[in-house]
């Protein structure tokens, strides 16, 4: 059974947000929560939240499902609407800055059986 949870928006580079997004990706669930616990990375907070919110899709759709079987199968970061910003600059000028967003895509799926691994 396969569950879908996005996170639009995010006020983040999606270049950030993927260096955490790699880490978590093809784990068991409960294990990639862990590793965005212990992440100092700023991007790991939305990213826990997004992962717990697809375990509650999984719970809501199916209430006999086990939370244990379930691991990450596909995370995926896309880049959302810039926006754009000016600095001011010597001389009168003034510089664009493109501050970036992220769209955020968790699919939470079962495994077959759970590996003691």
């Amino acid at each position: 059974m396969e569950v879908t949870a996005r996170l639009r928006y995010l006020q983040t580079s999606p270049q950030k947000v993927r260096l955490v997004a790699d880490q978590i990706r093809g784990r068991d669930v409960q294990e990639a929560v862990n590793i965005l616990e212990l992440s100092k990375k700023w991007a790991a907070r939305p990213l826990k939240k997004l992962l717990k919110s697809a375990i509650a899709n999984a719970e809501s759709q199916d209430e006999k499902i086990d939370v244990d079987l379930l691991y990450v199968r596909e995370v995926f970061v896309d880049g959302g609407p810039a926006l754009k910003r000016i600095r001011p600059q010597p001389m009168g000028r003034a510089f664009r800055i493109l501050k970036r967003q992220s769209h955020v895509t968790v699919k939470l799926d079962t495994r077959k059986t759970v590996d003691d691994s």
